[in-house]
């Protein structure tokens, strides 16, 4: 028997998104959501119960302002002191980790979906999944984009509304679209 859509995805191969299990999961995925965005803050505290059972591992006193959005959860690690602003969005159908003392301003985005770039195939479903990986003491400035497959090393700055399409090593500065190193323009 072949590997089901969520364990081909889970392996980084081709999978079609519209499969049943998939859609349950991110069903799932909204009703934790809903619940942190719409708790009073004294209720939901640093992030709603029910958001923070569906993430994969969460340290001690990660912090998601309301609102926020993702595919799964199932897929997003934090770090210990990790600050998301209001707004942030993780489309994490492949692994998200999030370093120790990160800090994602306002609006930030992560995609780890590509979609075919056949339309036919596209049109079917198919996409690939490509994890995202942000060290530590990484600040990412407000609107900023980060694509599937990237890493960001320790120290890193990501400058407002920068569109991360390639790694970024430990402690350099990128800003622009697509993000590049300061001084390298």
């Amino acid at each position: 028997m072949g590997l089901s859509e969520r364990q081909k995805m889970a392996a980084g191969e081709w999978y079609c998104c519209f499969d049943q299990e998939l859609d349950a999961l991110r069903w799932q995925a909204r009703e934790a959501i809903h619940a942190h965005n719409t708790m009073p803050p004294s209720q939901r505290g640093n992030l709603a119960p029910a958001l923070s059972v569906l993430f994969a591992d969460i340290g001690e006193g990660a912090f998601i302002e309301a609102p926020f959005h993702c595919s799964y959860g199932i897929n997003i690690s934090l770090g210990r002191r990790v600050y998301m602003n209001a707004g942030c969005t993780i489309l994490d159908s492949a692994g998200v980790r999030i370093g120790d003392g990160s800090m994602l301003g306002p609006g930030v985005h992560i995609y780890c979906a590509e979609h075919h770039k056949d339309p036919e195939l596209r049109g079917a479903g198919m996409e690939i999944a490509r994890p995202v990986t942000i060290g530590a003491s990484v600040w990412i400035g407000g609107g900023a984009i980060l694509v599937g497959g990237v890493a960001i090393g320790d120290g890193a700055i990501i400058g407002a509304g920068a569109v991360v399409t390639k790694d970024v090593a430990p402690g350099a500065t990128v800003v622009g679209n697509p993000a590049q190193p300061v001084g390298a323009r």
